[in-house]
């Protein structure tokens, strides 16, 4: 039967029957966890990225499982977020509707793709079977101080109607609908993962992981060592009531240089110290940078604003007053929420004071030949600093540190760019926070034994800024379980970064419902071995997992670091134009049409070849057919090797039969090797190389018939990662009885690649004249006493004199003469 999608499905049902790739939970020696990204069932067809993720990631397992690995390879659905509620505020149709549906379909497809999932490890983390132990997850970080509540300045999509986490801020838009991003004062749900800054980092250095995801995550982790000091509020004749504030700076060096100080417009001691004065200017300039985004404020090439509050801070070593500003390039989200300016030493501070008048004074001048000119933000040497005059950056940093220290007014601090993640939504279709609010009690967690808080079925889903849980009284009224009085449940639902915080965990106990999972167990598949997917999700999934495992393991439940040791980023591929695919740019490519027409196997081999892996590039319509070809060729030579068995053979090894053997095991020696490291598209180089060659050796009047047959074998075994189907086809057609993929995966003879033989080229006066096989072990003067004998030497040698002979092993001979 040539290669067909009937030919998909023959093989598809005799896997399924046969239970061929079920996980042996049995045998855990050689366990090897491969998992892709789950994706979101927000379509009703896979797409190529789909298809480029998961078949691939399967190409890889395949390998794995023929070298002996008992590969774990499960599947599943990240259900609940935005796309699906927002399709039902538009269509009608409920989120739970419409996402059931979109899973029943991607099973289909997925199970169509051929490839080695275990279906029994399924898990969808919108039914509650899996969102109770989210919510348990929850209560475990509230138990430990990791998850609390607080009112905070927070990004606001007024399409969307939800707050996002600064991670789905991009370019001051919203981004899933590209809405922009205003702020808003909200109590918020928060996971302090700050608490785990450091060994998030410290972590990093030994994972397999992409150096440009480490370099992200470090960056958005954003550690820095400086000081923390103490500002005094002027209060001028008023009754000594004592008001301060602290900074953070890596440049206590600077510290004389203050010339003003500056809050964010939103810091809570704005209303308490701005004078009557400049209370309209300020609340006026509050109001506009209300309506600016966070991202947008903190852009290095946007003109900074500011208001002057009619306050005054006291420094805290020279004593003198310097005015205290509100400016939105301070945020009171991001380290104190006050900064100290020092317009000498700072282009932004120097940028803002000649805009507004402000002083500068300069007190770090450059160390000889350094070009100092204002403003000046390297190292140097003090002056204007009182006893620290003369003294360098470095030196100053210490000493006018520890003078703060003994003063009480600063100490030496470490902090981090990394703000807690918010984990609030106040949206209808995410996993409900399992909190009651109780007037007489507070905050009350709802009791272990009655999870899962169930989502209504029947909500309006509207939305008005209010979460739609709010308006479902059968959901949000209930009874305190500390006092038994009326309360209200939390109305927010969680962000649905906190179920795919921890999928990996259940998968290999997804059947459990006595606990999230065994720890016992876990503890012996995971962590994950292969981990694959998009590389946008850097700051957020991967940082977020990683804060989840750690917290769990200090809670006794795992007794690993990490949760991914290996990770590959796959690349894009793009529309044929070299565009992102899209409907509007008609560009896109529909995975079901190119399997229908060529079979899936096709469709993955050409995936495969098409693209560096971790790169991607624009489809090829050209390119897949000529996989399609390529298919054929090996159909067309197994079909001939097949019909002439029984014609005469040799048993011959002569120069040809080693060729062709050093071929094969050159092949199984570099697919083997780029296979692993996700190089797909050079391993199928090698295959259509080892293809030629048996074409080649095929030509041959005399073969060694049994010699053909054993490199086809392998030849099949190379390529069924890649093409399963075809090959269990190819595989049955030459007389084997059980599954290609119970067989073990070919290991190459390095003997096989050690030739009798090497080809170098014959220069003289430094041009190639021609070729000549030498023994690979010849010495210099047998190749020069081989190529002097050689006939087609003679024209070149007659009437002329040898003045030197130069060998290079294995690649030339260059013979000068006169």
């Amino acid at each position: 039967m040539s290669y067909s999608r009937e030919v998909d499905k023959k093989w598809q049902k005799r896997w399924e029957e046969s239970k061929l790739y079920k996980f042996d939970r049995n045998n855990l020696d050689k366990k090897l966890y491969c998992l892709e990204m789950f994706s979101y069932p927000s379509g009703a067809n896979l797409h190529v990225g789909h298809w480029y993720n998961f078949g691939l990631t399967d190409s890889w397992a395949r390998m794995k499982r023929m070298q002996g690995y008992n590969v774990f390879h499960p599947q599943g659905f990240d259900a609940f977020g935005l796309p699906a509620e927002n399709y039902a505020i538009k269509t009608g149709i409920h989120p739970m509707d419409s996402t059931m549906k979109n899973i029943e379909t991607m099973e289909r497809q997925l199970k169509e793709m051929g490839a080695t999932f275990d279906w029994d490890y399924e898990v969808i983390t919108c039914v509650p079977e899996y969102y109770k132990w989210t919510q348990w997850i929850f209560l475990q970080l509230y138990k430990k101080g990791l998850a609390y509540r607080k009112k905070a300045p927070v990004n606001w999509c007024p399409s969307c109607k939800t707050v996002l986490a600064n991670e789905q801020v991009v370019d001051g838009a919203c981004e899933r609908c590209g809405s922009e991003v205003t702020r808003k004062n909200l109590t918020q749900w928060f996971f302090k993962i700050t608490e785990y800054a450091q060994e998030l980092l410290d972590c990093l250095p030994a994972l397999d992981w992409p150096e440009k995801t480490k370099k992200i995550q470090t960056n958005w982790i954003g550690r820095s060592e400086g000081a923390q000091i103490e500002f005094k509020v002027d209060n001028g004749d008023k009754p000594p009531e004592e008001i301060t504030f602290n900074v953070f700076t890596t440049r206590a060096d600077t510290l004389y240089g203050v010339t003003y100080v500056v809050l964010a417009p939103e810091h809570e001691l704005v209303d308490i110290i701005t004078t009557p004065e400049q209370r309209e200017a300020v609340e006026e300039y509050r109001e506009q940078v209300n309506k600016v985004s966070e991202i947008d404020r903190l852009s290095t090439v946007r003109e900074k604003t500011g208001v002057f509050t009619g306050a005054y801070a006291i420094h805290p070593l020279t004593g003198k007053k310097v005015p205290i500003w509100i400016a939105d390039y301070v945020l009171a989200g991001y380290g104190t929420g006050c900064v100290m300016a020092v317009p000498a030493h700072d282009e932004r501070d120097y940028e803002f004071a000649t805009k507004y008048g402000l002083d500068i004074i300069r007190v770090i001048k450059g160390k000889d030949g350094v070009d100092d000119t204002l403003p000046f933000v390297e190292d140097g040497v003090l002056v204007n600093s009182q006893e620290f005059d003369g003294i360098t950056s470095e030196e100053a940093r210490r000493k006018i540190v520890d003078k703060l220290s003994q003063q009480g007014k600063g100490e030496h601090k470490v902090t981090y760019r990394l703000r807690d993640w918010l984990v609030s939504r106040q949206r209808y279709w995410g996993a409900p926070i399992p909190i009651i609010h109780c007037e007489k009690c507070g905050i009350v967690p709802v009791p272990e034994d009655q999870l899962p808080v169930e989502l209504p079925y029947d909500v309006v889903f509207t939305p008005d800024g209010e979460s739609p849980l709010a308006k479902c009284e059968s959901f949000i009224n209930t009874v305190c379980p500390s006092c038994g009085g009326p309360a209200k449940r939390d109305s927010d639902t969680l962000d649905t970064f906190v179920c795919s915080s921890w999928y990996f965990l259940r998968y290999p106990d997804n059947k459990n419902d006595k606990q999230a999972f065994d720890p016992e167990w876990i503890n012996k598949i995971l962590p994950v071995d292969k981990y694959v997917g998009g590389a946008e999700h850097a700051a957020m999934h991967l940082l977020y997992a990683r804060f989840v495992t750690k917290a769990l393991r200090d809670m006794g439940y795992l007794n690993f670091d990490e949760p991914f040791l290996s990770l590959v980023h796959q690349g894009t591929i793009l529309g044929s134009d070299g565009q992102k695919m899209s409907k509007s740019r008609g560009n896109t490519v529909t995975p079901d049409e190119y399997i229908n027409k060529y079979g899936s196997d096709v469709f993955r081999m050409y995936l495969a070849f098409g693209f560096a892996y971790v790169e991607g590039g624009p489809w090829s319509d050209d390119g897949i057919k000529a996989i399609d070809r390529f298919i054929g060729r090996v159909d067309r030579l197994i079909e001939k090797v097949v019909s002439e068995r029984g014609k005469p053979s040799t048993n011959n090894m002569g120069p040809d039969e080693k060729e062709l053997n050093f071929v094969r095991h050159y092949t199984i020696k570099n697919v083997t090797q780029d296979t692993d490291q996700f190089q797909f598209n050079t391993a199928i180089a090698r295959l259509m190389e080892l293809v030629n060659a048996i074409y080649k050796y095929d030509m041959k009047p005399d073969k060694n018939r049994s010699l053909m047959e054993d490199v086809i074998k392998d030849l099949l075994k190379l390529m069924s990662p890649f093409a399963p189907h075809f090959a269990e086809e190819m595989w049955e057609t030459i007389g084997e009885k059980d599954f290609i993929f119970n067989q073990s995966w070919p290991v190459h003879d390095e003997k096989a690649l050690v030739k009798d033989e090497v080809e170098i080229a014959v220069q003289f006066n430094g041009q190639i004249k021609f070729r000549i096989n030498v023994p690979t072990d010849a010495e210099d003067k047998e190749i020069e006493d081989l190529v002097k004998k050689d006939p087609r030497s003679a024209q070149y040698l007659e009437g002329k004199n040898i003045v030197k002979i130069i060998v290079v092993k294995g690649r030339l001979i260059n013979i000068v003469v006169r």
